[in-house]
């Protein structure tokens, strides 16, 4: 135990040296690039932070090293436009760096309490090993620099938040809270229902169908692709004009329902031949009462 919990924290002391160089890099390329054109400017210093981060996960044979770049990088982003496009601190932008501060720090945190080290991989990442010599190119281009896109575009409604908005906070201000709040509320309690349940002692091809879990087979990932179209929210309500930002929204909704849960719902059913049942009685995506659930309890208990 102690030899793992030695090699576990020398893993993170690798990935942290490994973002501490991808900021560097990130802020010299953005300042390279000019504060004249802020968005370009975080765009390319994006790019150079995740070109750092996926060269240590070259270096260590592990793409999970990019895992928490999804969390992370938001939080520059936003203060650089922040400072760029910004004229001080306004209600609106205190509420949406707090929230996005919020989000950011849980589930890196979450990410950090489930990694086991270097020897972990992600699943996802695993299955393309078999491809041999291309495994690294896919890597990049889907597991590295994809993501990166998808979270830059998310982050676009940031920049009418936080410093090119026109109009006073309001009522679509308080959506936009309540929205954002919420999810992080859903995507904490997924969470930590789902840890407990993997902690717990449980039968042999039990799967998790409680709490948040039994209105739906993925609230997490409800709870991730919610935030976001709060932030795009709050963005609305700062500039109207802005409205073409829900590109953002709209494809991190189209990565999580394309891929993310499918694939999910691919390895359950590999591993838990009884998730089929599950598929057929529990909402796919949005939390929601399953009519057919509630007839199977109420037969069961008359």
């Amino acid at each position: 135990m102690k030899n793992a919990e030695m090699s576990r924290a020398r893993s993170f002391l690798l990935c942290a040296v490994g973002y501490a160089a991808a900021a560097v890099a990130g802020v010299a390329v953005a300042r390279l690039a000019g504060l004249s054109r802020p968005i370009l400017a975080a765009a390319a210093g994006d790019i150079a932070a995740t070109i750092v981060v996926f060269a240590f996960s070259l270096a260590f044979d592990n793409s999970s090293m990019y895992d928490p770049y999804w969390s992370v990088a938001p939080v520059p982003i936003a203060f650089y436009w922040l400072v760029s496009f910004g004229d001080g601190l306004s209600a609106r932008r205190v509420v949406l760096l707090a929230l996005v501060l919020l989000w950011a720090s849980r589930l890196t945190f979450n990410w950090v309490r489930r990694w086991k080290g270097l020897a972990d991989e992600d699943f996802r990442y695993a299955d393309y090993r078999r491809m041999g010599a291309l495994y690294w190119p896919i890597s990049f281009l889907g597991f590295h620099f994809f993501p990166t896109v998808i979270v830059f575009l998310g982050c676009l409604s940031l920049v009418p938040a936080l410093g090119a908005g026109v109009r006073a906070i309001g009522v679509l201000d308080l959506l936009a809270a309540a929205v954002t709040l919420a999810a992080i509320g859903v995507e904490t309690g997924a969470d930590r229902q789902l840890r407990r349940f993997l902690t717990s002692p449980r039968a042999p091809g039990q799967t998790l169908d409680s709490g948040l879990w039994s209105l739906s087979r993925h609230p997490n990932y409800f709870g991730e692709v919610l935030f976001w179209w709060g932030v795009y929210l709050f963005g609305l309500a700062a500039n109207p004009g802005w409205w073409w930002t829900i590109i953002g929204p709209i494809a991190i909704t189209g990565l999580f329902l394309g891929i993310s849960v499918p694939m999910m719902d691919k390895r359950m059913l590999s591993r838990h031949p009884g998730y089929a049942e599950r598929m057929a009685t529990t909402s796919r995506f949005i939390p929601w009462p399953s009519q057919r659930r509630a007839e199977q309890s109420s037969t069961e208990d008359t």
